[in-house]
C-alpha cells in the first residue's frame, strides 16, 4: 500500500503539502546558510520536489529508502519529522542523527530510512542490500533508491543493477536527472539521451519520465514496485527534472544560463500541481494558502526548536559505536579519563 495514495483526493492534497514543506524547509535553509549559523554544507533539491514526494509516496512505509548527498526532500518525502531534521543540520544531539550527519547523513533507521549518503551511487548497493533481505525472508516489501545523472557513471551502481536483475531482487532505482552532475552537464558524462535506457544490459524495464509532474513520478514508481513485490526484480526510472539552486550553497553557477534556468522555472512542479487540483475542483486558493501557512508554521518550529536544542560534544562521537562498552574507546568519554 502506498505511503500517500496520489490516485485519491486526499492523497494528492497530502502531496502537495510535502511539496511545499520541502520547499520551505530548503527555503529557510538557504536563509539561515547565509546568516553563516553553525551547520556544514547544504545541497539542495528546489525544483525537484516532484521526484522526491512522487517517487516515495509510491512505496510502502516500511519500504527501505536509500538517498543521496541531496536527500531532503526524500527525507521529508518518507515521512521524517523536520525538526529532528532541523536539529541535525544544527548537530544537535536532538537531530535525526544524534547530530553526527548532517545534510549528506540524515538517517532513521526505525522509519526504514537507511540514509543520504556523501559517496555518488552509494545507496544503491545499500538499496539492494535491503532488497535481498526481503527476499530471502519472503516480505513483500521493496527498495527504492535515489541516484543523480552523475552516480550513472559509478561502478558501484552498476555491479547493484547486475546482482539485483540477476536475482531478481524487489528494487527500484529512480534516477533525479537534474541535467547536471555537480558542474558538468549530463551530455557531456553521457552518450546517451536517455539514462534509462542503461536497464537494456541488464534485462530490465528502463523508463524516462517528466521529473517535474509529481503524478508521472508516482504512477511509474508504483508500477515498478508493484513488478519487485510481484519477484519480477529490479527497475530503473529515470526523471528529467531541474535544481533552482546550485550543485552547494555558495556555487556561483557559472555552467549555466539565466534562460535555461528560466525554463525549467516555467514548468516548476508546485504550481503545476497546484493548478491542476485547482482545474480538478479539488483545491481552491483559500485552501492553497492554508496549507501554505500550515507548513510555514512547522518549519518555524523546526528552526526553533533546532536553535534550543542541545549541541553534540566531542565526546558525543564515541557513542553509539558499538553495542557493548570498549575500554579503548570507554577513555575518549566525558569522566572515562
Amino acid at each position: 500500500m502506498a505511503s500517500i495514495d496520489l490516485t485519491t483526493e486526499d492523497g494528492r492534497r497530502e502531496a502537495l503539502r510535502r511539496m511545499l514543506l520541502i520547499r520551505e524547509f530548503e527555503e529557510r535553509l538557504a536563509t539561515l546558510k547565509q546568516d553563516e549559523l553553525d551547520f556544514a554544507s547544504a545541497h539542495l533539491c528546489i525544483g525537484q520536489e516532484a521526484t522526491a514526494v512522487g517517487a516515495t509516496a509510491a512505496m510502502a512505509s516500511d519500504d527501505a529508502l536509500t538517498s543521496t548527498h541531496r536527500g531532503h526532500g526524500h527525507s521529508i518525502g518518507k515521512g521524517l519529522p523536520v525538526d529532528e531534521m532541523m536539529a541535525e543540520l544544527f548537530g544537535s544531539t536532538a537531530g535525526s542523527s544524534r547530530g553526527k550527519g548532517g545534510s549528506m547523513h540524515l538517517a532513521d533507521v526505525d522509519a526504514e530510512f537507511l540514509g543520504a549518503n556523501g559517496v555518488v551511487g552509494a545507496g544503491v548497493p545499500l538499496g539492494a542490500g535491503a532488497a535481498l533481505t526481503y527476499q530471502v525472508r519472503g516480505e513483500e516489501r521493496a527498495a527504492l533508491s535515489f541516484i543523480g545523472d552523475g552516480a550513472v557513471a559509478q561502478g558501484q551502481v552498476h555491479e547493484a543493477l547486475n546482482l539485483a536483475a540477476t536475482w531478481d531482487l524487489p528494487l527500484v532505482v529512480f534516477i533525479e536527472n537534474n541535467q547536471m552532475g555537480e558542474f558538468t552537464r549530463a551530455e557531456d558524462q553521457h552518450n546517451i539521451e536517455n539514462l534509462a535506457e542503461t536497464a537494456a544490459a541488464y534485462g530490465i524495464p528502463g523508463t524516462t519520465i517528466d521529473g517535474m509532474d509529481v503524478e508521472a513520478a508516482f504512477e511509474a514508481t508504483a508500477e515498478a514496485r508493484a513488478r519487485a513485490v510481484a519477484g519480477e526484480g529490479p527497475s530503473l526510472v529515470e526523471a528529467k527534472t531541474y535544481r533552482y539552486r546550485g550543485h552547494f550553497e555558495g556555487d556561483p553557477m557559472t555552467y549555466r544560463t539565466d534562460e535555461e534556468l528560466q525554463a525549467w522555472r516555467d514548468r516548476a512542479p508546485i504550481p503545476r500541481f497546484r493548478d491542476a487540483l485547482v482545474e480538478r475542483g479539488e483545491l481552491t486558493d483559500a485552501d492553497y494558502d492554508a496549507l501554505a501557512a500550515d507548513v510555514e508554521a512547522e518549519v518555524d518550529d523546526a528552526v526553533a526548536f533546532a536553535t534550543d536544542a542541545p549541541r553534540a560534544t566531542p565526546e558525543d562521537a564515541y557513542e553509539d559505536m558499538y553495542v557493548e562498552p570498549v575500554p579503548e574507546i570507554a577513555r575518549f568519554t566525558s569522566g572515562g579519563r
